[in-house]
């Protein structure tokens, strides 16, 4: 009688571990802040693109941008963009347009305003605050990094260099990243991903990485919406 149970109890232990395994099958288990993680790339994916700018002697410029408008207002790096004849957007669908420069700040802050025309609204991302990034703080960051269009990296804030006007952050940003987000985890913009600074010229993959703060490109995109003078160039389409 008792050997019988003992099968029995084995048997139901066997159905309830298949029952089990076939419930969660398909369904895999991501952790708490996996969960975050993605959460957010899934969010803010759609309004980040690549930017490839034709150059002289057949070169190509290439960098990233972030969709601030539903009507095709761009934000990228100026540096992807200086000397270029062409401009081509090219979005997370894999569709491409041309673009044209509607505005370049100076040097020293390295933003522009693109234009694209498109027969849709896009997926504006949104701006945060940069007023209140800390140290410690985790980011993520997402670009087109040597043409890998929405590659994600992710790290934390790693100083705030006010002298300089930048954030500093071990997040991977490589070339092509440049003019892409430095985002918080609601998924709002505090930086435009400018440049790394890497000390053997990229021979290894050890670097430190720097984003313009965000409040500085909403005040130059609130001057250029006001039609405001200050120190931006208004440029042709060069197409």
């Amino acid at each position: 009688m008792i050997e019988n149970l003992n099968k029995t109890a084995i048997v139901f232990s066997l159905i309830f571990a298949l029952g089990i395994s076939g419930l969660s099958y398909g369904a895999p288990f991501y952790a708490q802040e996996e969960k975050a993680t993605i959460q957010v790339y899934e969010k803010v994916n759609p309004s980040i693109v690549a930017v490839d700018g034709e150059m002289l002697l057949d070169n190509v410029s290439s960098g990233s941008g972030i969709i601030i408008d539903p009507t095709g207002i761009i934000l990228t790096s100026s540096h992807v963009i200086d000397d270029t004849r062409k401009i081509t957007v090219t979005f997370s669908n894999n569709e491409k347009t041309t673009a044209k420069v509607l505005a370049i700040m100076g040097d020293l802050n390295d933003l522009a305003i693109l234009k694209v025309n498109v027969n849709r609204p896009l997926k504006a991302i949104k701006l945060g605050d940069s007023t209140h990034v800390k140290v410690g703080q985790r980011v993520l960051a997402v670009g087109n990094p040597f043409g890998f269009n929405g590659t994600l990296t992710t790290g934390i804030i790693s100083r705030i260099d006010y002298d300089r006007n930048r954030i500093q952050t071990d997040a991977a940003i490589n070339p092509g990243s440049s003019g892409g987000p430095l985002i918080n985890m609601d998924g709002e913009v505090i930086g435009i991903n400018q440049s790394i600074y890497n000390p053997d010229n990229n021979q290894s993959n050890i670097g430190i990485g720097f984003a313009v703060p965000v409040n500085t490109a909403k005040r130059m995109v609130n001057d250029f919406k006001n039609d405001r003078k200050f120190a931006v160039n208004i440029r042709e389409n060069f197409n």
